[in-house]
């Protein structure tokens, strides 16, 4: 099945988290990915293990059989990253703490989660994926 993604800003989150909710009945499983910017020069994130995960976390959630809802949600330039008042740090539904970071989101909630180090790593998105 074709993955379906939708994108957000900081500043545009609110409204598309809410669409998000709204058709995550419809997908057997919806995640969110927290992700670095890209740098406008080189169309690449400024954080190298989003570099790293992006294309590994595509290739597992699009090969899914299952209906799969990609919210990707994008934390802005590093500086505004850093501050450590960011709205998806203190917001306690996610309480990031880096990025990358993978979530599987069900019933309203955090499910399951793969942070920074971990986000590329095949066979923790594969049990992500499974709901393990």
């Amino acid at each position: 099945m074709p993955m379906k993604t939708l994108d957000a800003t900081v500043s545009t989150f609110e409204g598309v988290f809410e669409k998000f909710r709204s058709e995550a009945a419809n997908n057997k499983a919806n995640f969110i990915l927290f992700l670095a910017d890209k740098d406008p020069s080189t169309n690449l994130s400024w954080c190298p293990d989003c570099v790293r995960a992006e294309p590994v976390i595509y290739k597992k959630l699009e090969a899914s059989p299952d209906n799969v809802a990609l919210l990707r949600a994008y934390v802005g330039d590093r500086p505004t990253w850093r501050n450590p008042q960011h709205l998806f740090r203190s917001d306690s539904r996610f309480s990031l703490k880096g990025v990358p970071t993978l979530i599987l989101w069900e019933d309203g909630a955090v499910k399951g989660r793969l942070e920074d180090h971990e986000a590329h790593v095949e066979s923790k998105i594969d049990s992500l994926l499974s709901g393990n």
